[in-house]
């Protein structure tokens, strides 16, 4: 089956690879593994991955934050990835003071906040998606598209995973959540009933196994892992 990834940049961050060695991720091997353990049949066609750049300011390692997920960046480009961005947007709020588990949120009691939240990268994903399949009626036999994979745990994508499901009858919805082995999370359960087949999560051995090099080549100089990756 010709298949398409989407890959939620930010989910797959943080659900899967933050607080490990392992952020030099080569995606593109660790995906095609995937598929060919689930359907050996099964060949990529393309990986379109959707991400926000970092604020330096409000990142742990400032502008070092910075440079090193534009240099993994790269190196996804060298592979044959493609990356679509969004923005972050920081603005002044107000939110319920957190007392202590067992007292309750209070509209009553609130404190000032910085408010950061990640913009159109969801929304970017969920068109890309549906364009993809309302493309494929009118692809030859032998280019069109027979499978959608999802990369994310985020259940906002559900609405979209539905829809696709129900207008394109005739494609395959495949859901890979980006779980580390060891910590327990609750399959999301609106995604799941949305796909043929999901992956509920990626093993230590798999992420050590499938690393860029030290070294990934691009049309430029060479992206270089993080001295602190």
């Amino acid at each position: 089956m010709r298949t398409a990834f989407f890959v939620d940049g930010y989910n797959l961050f943080y659900g899967l690879l933050a607080g490990t060695p392992f952020k030099w991720l080569d995606l593109p091997a660790l995906l095609q593994h995937v598929l060919q353990v689930q359907q050996p049949e099964s060949q990529t066609t393309s990986i379109s991955y959707f991400t926000a750049g970092v604020k330096p300011n409000l990142a742990s390692r400032g502008i070092l934050s910075k440079q090193a997920q534009d240099t993994y960046i790269r190196a996804l480009k060298a592979r044959g990835v493609d990356v679509y961005f969004g923005r972050h947007r920081l603005e002044p709020g107000r939110a319920p003071r957190f007392v202590d588990k067992r007292t309750p949120a209070s509209r009553a009691d609130q404190v000032d906040i910085w408010q950061l939240e990640e913009k159109e990268t969801d929304v970017h994903l969920a068109i890309s998606m549906y364009r993809l399949a309302t493309k494929q009626t009118h692809a030859p036999a032998g280019e069109r598209i027979d499978q959608i994979v999802l990369v994310s745990a985020d259940t906002d994508m559900a609405p979209a995973l539905r829809a696709l499901r129900e207008d394109f009858p005739e494609l395959w919805i495949g859901v890979i959540l980006p779980h580390r082995e060891g910590i327990r999370r609750e399959p999301p359960g609106s995604l799941l009933e949305c796909a043929h087949w999901t992956r509920r999560l990626i093993t230590l051995e798999e992420l050590r196994i499938y690393q860029f090099p030290p070294r990934v080549p691009t049309r430029k100089k060479p992206a270089c892992k993080p001295e602190y990756w």
